[in-house]
């Protein structure tokens, strides 16, 4: 049988995208089948598609970081026909044939099923930015952090993993500042949960001192580069940093006054290679504990077919909140 697929292919040395037509002869090893219902778009996937970053490891490859879906053959005794699944991560969309396809193959130590009480859809609304958004805040937990310590602040507050992070923070009891560079999102993000908005703007990134006021017990930082070096410096005594992206840049000019003289912890957030015992938790505790209160809120859908002309409001930066891709519907 033949299906719809989203290559990403590589001509004259330019990055090409286009709709083809493919067979499972023509999917990657593994030995998980997947009828896909849904994907989603990250950054990640715009830069990819259009190859605006440097992201695809392998040409072609069908995009899409993220599928979720129902098993339609399986060589593994994990997995039985009828399951249904999602798979975030790993080599997926970047090296293996991703989500932007009507089926998949993909091997089996990738492969979660999904948890009671999560959709297709709510899978990946959640996403990649879900899941990396959920790690950060275990991570944190893992430093000690709790709702008494003190505020958490959230950079990059209006895109996909801050979206996300603000709502996962406040269900959990934590007082929430979104910091943001989008003064019209103010009124968004408190919808979300934000107790606080503070914008970008505000901050004097040219005087960053080595020890500023004492004043965030965590935080989950999307943008590095001089706001994370902010966030460090202003970060309380024992407080726990959550690195999870480079939107702003992916330098850090900063000093070890943090860590030494408060014992600040920089934690880095990798959702690629996290193991899967840990993926499997945090997955169980996005339909749970942590389900945002809000994502039908932050989430758009966009048709298989409208997939290309979705990517440039990422790559222009007008992207909000999440966008799940119906390639099955």
């Amino acid at each position: 049988m033949t299906f719809k697929a989203y290559l990403i292919d590589q001509e004259d040395g330019k990055v090409v995208s286009r709709f083809v037509d493919m067979n499972d002869s023509q999917l990657d090893s593994g030995e998980v089948v997947i009828a896909v219902s849904h994907s989603s778009i990250n950054y990640k996937d715009a830069l990819a598609a259009t190859g605006a970053g440097r992201i695809i490891r392998r040409f072609p490859c069908v995009g899409g970081i993220d599928l979720a879906g129902r098993v339609v053959a399986s060589s593994d005794a994990r997995f039985a026909t009828g399951d249904n699944v999602l798979a975030t991560s790993y080599d997926i969309g970047v090296a293996h044939h991703g989500g932007y396809a009507e089926r998949a193959r993909v091997p089996a130590d990738w492969v979660v099923k999904l948890p009671a009480g999560l959709t297709h859809r709510d899978a990946m609304a959640l996403g990649t930015a879900g899941f990396t958004a959920a790690l950060a805040v275990v991570r944190m937990e893992h430093e000690g952090l709790t709702p008494a310590h003190g505020p958490v602040v959230v950079s990059g507050a209006t895109g996909g993993v801050g979206c996300i992070a603000i709502q996962i923070l406040a269900s959990l009891g934590y007082h929430v500042v979104a910091l943001t560079g989008k003064e019209a999102e103010g009124d968004y993000l408190k919808s979300l949960g934000a107790g606080e908005v503070m914008l970008r703007q505000s901050l004097d990134l040219a005087k960053i001192k080595p020890l500023g006021k004492e004043t965030w017990a965590g935080a989950v930082d999307n943008l590095g580069g001089d706001v994370l070096a902010w966030i460090l410096s202003t970060t309380k005594t024992n407080g726990a940093v959550a690195a999870i992206g480079l939107a702003a840049s992916m330098s850090l000019n900063t000093t070890v006054a943090p860590f030494i003289l408060r014992g600040a912890s920089l934690l880095g957030v990798d959702s690629v290679n996290c193991a899967m015992s840990q993926r499997m938790e945090v997955w169980r505790r996005l339909a749970t504990d942590m389900r945002p209160a809000h994502l039908a809120k932050i989430t758009r859908d966009v048709a298989f077919a409208d997939l290309p002309a979705a990517f440039d409001d990422f790559i222009q930066g007008r992207a909000k909140g999440r966008t799940v891709v119906n390639v099955a519907a």
